[in-house]
């Protein structure tokens, strides 16, 4: 497989499961033979926090680290981490959003006003809407909402399926595996090649 970098940052809130995502995908590159590169950003130590995670891969990687304008993709768990990350989006990146909203902390405790517009931001940057929630109860597990989201990706990337499906099988618990593959192609599902969303 020839391919140059490709810089995929996953954005979400402690407890989404983003960590995991970005390990799958990390785990999945490597078995297809190539370099990578992980990046763990976290916020709060307990759930709510936000958590960022970058991951890299290519023929040779020289950094973990990216700039602004320079994701490929970003797959964000929810639409407010979608927006605080839209910057590092390059020009004709693609931009996964799952469709909700987790108030931040500040907001919760009544500090702060709730943001507002921040769906119509992200619809004027071409995002792609997912309800990875309703996806994941559908696969008759509510907590692979993030496996969901891989799926989606999985439809932007070279990756066979078959190197997805074996990562995701001995990466998740082992109760859970035939709900998390079954999310992971709901997904796919949702999001087909180019970016058309049929959610």
């Amino acid at each position: 497989m020839t391919l140059p970098t490709v810089t995929v940052m996953l954005a979400g809130v402690g407890g989404q499961g983003t960590i995991l995502a970005a390990d799958v995908l990390a785990k999945t590159a490597v078995a297809a033979g190539l370099d990578v590169k992980l990046s763990e950003v976290h916020g709060m130590a307990q759930r709510g926090g936000s958590v960022d995670t970058v991951v890299r891969f290519g023929h040779s990687v020289a950094s973990p680290i990216t700039d602004h304008g320079c994701a490929d993709h970003l797959v964000a768990f929810e639409m407010i981490e979608a927006a605080r990350q839209l910057p590092f989006v390059k020009p004709g990146g693609r931009l996964l959003v799952n469709s909700r909203t987790i108030d931040p902390l500040p907001v919760l405790i009544g500090d702060l006003a709730p943001p507002t517009g921040v769906e119509e931001a992200l619809v004027a940057e071409g995002a792609i809407f997912i309800d990875a929630e309703e996806l994941a109860c559908e696969a008759g597990s509510p907590k692979s909402a993030n496996i969901v989201l891989l799926g989606a990706l999985s439809t932007g990337l070279e990756f066979p399926l078959d190197l997805w499906m074996e990562v995701i099988g001995g990466r998740v618990p082992p109760a859970t595996v035939e709900f998390n593959l079954r999310a992971f192609e709901l997904g796919r599902r949702a999001c087909g090649e180019g970016g058309a969303c049929l959610v």
